[in-house]
């Protein structure tokens, strides 16, 4: 038995699904039983989950071999072999390539800076979903100042154009009725490949060259949308309305801190644009509450701008101190100060997701069915009510709450 624990992004989610594909791949892989802890390094509180979850299954199912990978296990692997239980530690490269796992080295963890391009997904179907990630790019070229990815990802490398065509083909043919582009970096997408094309130029042609229903983006960075992405917002119905900032701080002083590409007003104008050419956009943001050297005043700086640009969708994650980081030898918020701003960050956006709701009051929505009795609009946004998994189904939104429509 296969069992695949993924922490963290949706990133690490879809290349668990990879891991699978891979081992399912090899009947005669030395042991049939395996567990994969596969790891997120963005959090103190993600390592946390991930040892706990392999010192649960050294308990629960014990002689079945572990195997660590993952951001955290590729930034240290020693610490992560040195668990009770754990058989094999793999670096982020090594974890995508079939080879890995026929060995059984106990540590291979290689230099992510000269990590080669990633290869396209062996996934061909995310099995009882209807929609699926597909990866187009990985890794960072920017350094933010409270950030560990590059050390787990390496610099920024995009997967080629027609290897995308291929899988986003592949996962229209398995039924999946939308897709949602991943990767660390998404605008970052082609500044490696020949002819340098944009995000906006990879979905433009998916949607050119597939019968995709649906496409949708992860989160981007506010510093760098392309013409041609744009030109979907504005043009293409099938370019789903909605985009997920990766905003991080609502203070110029704190962005600069972070060492952020972007400054407040740049963001506003995202989200106004978006508007402006997409009325009703669904607007979301990743934000950290507490950053070192946060002064009151300064959080307020961002409290006001949810409230002011009305942003419903927020992810909010306490400042977590992460080794080798400018960020962790900055004057500290202390933790508990670094949670109540968390919490009015996301009360402040359960008012705005509450009001964004209400204006579909009397709409009809395309909601595609996920099949737990609830479904998501064209928006991204959840909707309570009964059709068939998979469909596309025309809804009449009745009710609205915080949590969704129905």
């Amino acid at each position: 038995m296969t069992e695949i624990l993924s922490f963290g992004c949706r990133l690490n989610a879809l290349e668990g699904e990879s891991i699978r594909a891979h081992l399912a791949a090899l009947p005669d892989r030395p042991t049939p039983d395996i567990i994969v802890v596969n790891t997120c390094a963005v959090t103190a509180e993600a390592e946390r989950q991930a040892r706990q979850a392999i010192r649960r299954a050294a308990r629960e199912r014990p002689g079945v071999p572990i195997v660590v990978t993952g951001c955290a296990a590729q930034i240290a692997p020693a610490r992560w072999s040195a668990l009770s239980g754990v058989t094999r530690v793999l670096g982020n490269t090594e974890k995508l390539d079939p080879e890995s796992w026929r060995s059984q080295t106990p540590v291979a963890v290689s230099d992510i800076m000269a990590a080669p391009r990633i290869p396209a997904s062996p996934v061909a179907e995310f099995a009882g979903r209807t929609r699926a990630f597909l990866q187009i790019q990985q890794g960072c070229d920017h350094r933010c100042t409270f950030c560990t990815i590059p050390l787990g990802r390496g610099n920024s490398r995009s997967v080629e154009p027609d290897a995308i065509l291929a899988q986003a083909r592949s996962l229209v043919a398995s039924g999946h009725r939308e897709i949602i582009l991943t990767g660390v970096d998404l605008t970052s997408y082609g500044n490696d490949l020949p002819g340098q094309p944009r995000l906006g130029t990879i979905a433009a042609r998916l949607l050119a060259e597939t019968d995709l229903p649906r496409l949708r983006l992860s989160s981007i960075d506010p510093a760098e949308l392309d013409d041609d992405l744009w030109a979907l917002l504005a043009t293409e119905p099938r370019f789903m309305p909605s985009l997920h900032l990766s905003l991080q701080s609502g203070s110029d002083l704190i962005l600069k801190r972070m060492k952020r590409r972007h400054a407040t007003a740049q963001a506003a104008a995202v989200i106004a644009r978006a508007r402006a050419l997409r009325p009703g956009i669904a607007i979301g943001a990743d934000l950290i509450a507490g950053f070192p050297t946060e002064t009151d005043t300064l959080f307020q700086e961002t409290l006001d701008f949810v409230t002011t640009h009305a942003i419903p969708y927020l992810h909010v994650f306490p400042y977590s101190e992460r080794p080798n980081t400018p960020a962790a030898r900055m004057p500290a918020v202390p933790v508990a100060v670094r949670r109540e701003r968390a919490r009015q960050l996301r009360e402040a956006a359960a008012r705005n997701a509450a009001a964004y709701h209400a204006t579909f009051i009397g709409q009809t929505l395309a909601v595609l069915a996920e099949g737990d009795a609830t479904g998501r609009s064209e928006h991204g946004t959840r909707v309570r009510g009964q059709a068939a998994p998979g469909t596309i189904t025309p809804i009449r939104i009745t009710e609205a709450d915080a949590e969704g429509l129905a």
